[in-house]
């Protein structure tokens, strides 16, 4: 049995949840609205402010999606009532971030800036102190998108492991490598 599956979801005050015939979960909160489509043969029960979800059999595929649908429809619960953020760091000489309005331009140390368009569901906030790391902070009601688009900022210069230079999630430890042994 799936453990998590078997979990009810506790709907917060403000929060809504309805369920539709062609089986799309719409969750409406203080921050938003989010929808997600569920499996035929999941079903989903909403009463007496919880939400339960059940299966027909147990087979693999069926307990797999028993799971996830629960822990899809959490996060959303989560998202409109929270939200999620994330916040990435730029190490490096050299390396700037800055914003107009949903557009990020980077300075990576390549020999361009890069430009890349955020999501109008995510809110961008850079920063740049001085003697600080500048910081990009994402902040969204969905969590799926928010970590893909944090990823792909991330993925544009990975943490090297000899200085540790790149873009890396705040609090994110990156392992070092011993450099060039010196000659005899």
């Amino acid at each position: 049995m799936s453990r998590i599956g078997k979990k009810t979801i506790t709907i917060p005050n403000g929060v809504s949840i309805t369920v539709g015939k062609d089986h799309v979960v719409t969750v409406k909160g203080p921050k938003g609205e989010l929808k997600q489509a569920i499996d035929r043969d999941i079903t989903v029960e909403v009463k007496d402010g919880a939400v339960s979800f059940n299966r027909p059999t147990d087979q693999i595929r069926h307990r797999a999606l028993h799971g996830l649908y629960r822990s899809l429809v959490s996060n959303m619960v989560k998202g409109v009532t929270e939200g999620y953020k994330k916040n990435l760091e730029l190490i490096g000489v050299g390396f700037k971030a800055s914003n107009q309005g949903n557009v990020l331009d980077l300075s990576l140390g390549y020999s361009h800036n890069i430009i890349f368009e955020i999501p109008k569901e995510l809110k961008l906030v850079t920063a740049q102190e001085k003697g600080q790391n500048p910081t990009i902070a994402l902040e969204g009601i969905d969590r799926q998108l928010l970590g893909q688009v944090a990823a792909k900022i991330r993925g544009l210069r990975k943490p090297e492991p000899y200085k540790g230079k790149g873009v890396r999630y705040v609090g994110e430890f990156v392992r070092k490598k011993a450099g060039k042994a010196a000659g005899k």
